[in-house]
């Protein structure tokens, strides 16, 4: 099974900007030590960054037809702004569940980001905990799989 993991704008910057805020870690190592916790689980993983909400959007949608079985997204700043972003998660989650993540915990940052626009139609959300948001995301979204499967499995076997 396949986990896409999309990050939003200026998440390519993490270990640079706001270190205070966000850490000292880099995106590479983040995704480096995911693709180590899903390959030991038997997990195919996929990442994906861009600036540009378009972007993200055509990524949640490729989804579709790309073998992904799960997302695990990290929409930074979009979060707050991006109906697109949540019509496109819309979209997909009939076959696709999503994790929303995020490093900061943005319930106590400036009152602009406490509003997210995906986390009423998102399996779940995980806020806080800095680089380990994406660890807990990814146990997560394995869980969720496992379980999908699992009850695939039970009504293969109950027809």
């Amino acid at each position: 099974m396949k986990i896409k993991v999309i990050h939003g704008p200026n998440l390519n910057l993490l270990g640079i900007r706001e270190v205070n805020i966000y850490g000292p870690a880099k995106l590479e190592d983040i995704n480096k030590n995911l693709e180590v916790v899903a390959k030991q689980n038997g997990f195919e993983i996929e990442f994906f960054q861009s600036n540009h909400e378009g972007d993200i959007v055509d990524a949640i949608q490729e989804s579709l037809t790309d073998g992904t079985n799960g997302i695990i997204i990290n929409p930074a700043a979009l979060t707050h702004t991006s109906i697109s972003i949540r019509d496109a998660l819309a979209a997909v989650r009939v076959r696709i569940p999503a994790v929303e993540v995020h490093m900061s915990n943005v319930a106590a940052r400036e009152e602009f980001r406490h509003k997210s626009m995906i986390s009423d139609i998102v399996a779940g959300t995980i806020t806080g905990f800095g680089p380990l948001s994406y660890h807990l995301g990814l146990i997560s979204m394995m869980e969720i799989l496992n379980q999908l499967k699992m009850a695939q499995q039970s009504q293969g076997q109950n027809q």
